[in-house]
């Protein structure tokens, strides 16, 4: 069985406004990731549910935002796991971006 892809992203921006930064630019930050397709997002207070396609294949995960770190998780069937270290890495930078002080 496949072991999920996680990534902790700590931030100092407090929940409520890494929140807002993540649930404008999440789109961006999941449709950036080459060779994958966003099929559905969703969130649910203060976490993002979504699936997304590469290859006939499909994913889902999850990010979870806290009051200092953000936790992105990601189930990829095993035709995709040799993806991991390219999603891991679109989605670390993507979303350290939006996180980022301004």
């Amino acid at each position: 069985m496949a072991k999920p892809l996680v990534v902790t992203i700590p931030h100092s921006l407090g929940k409520q406004e890494a929140l807002r930064r993540l649930k404008s630019g999440m789109p961006r930050v999941l449709g950036g990731i080459p060779v994958m397709k966003v099929e559905e997002q969703a969130w649910t207070d203060d976490r993002l549910s979504f699936k997304v396609s590469a290859l006939g294949q499909a994913a889902s995960g999850t990010v979870d935002v806290g009051d200092d770190n953000v936790r992105l998780e990601v189930m990829l069937p095993l035709l995709l796991q040799k993806f991991a270290q390219l999603v891991q890495r679109g989605m670390s930078e993507g979303t350290q971006r939006l996180l980022e002080k301004k």
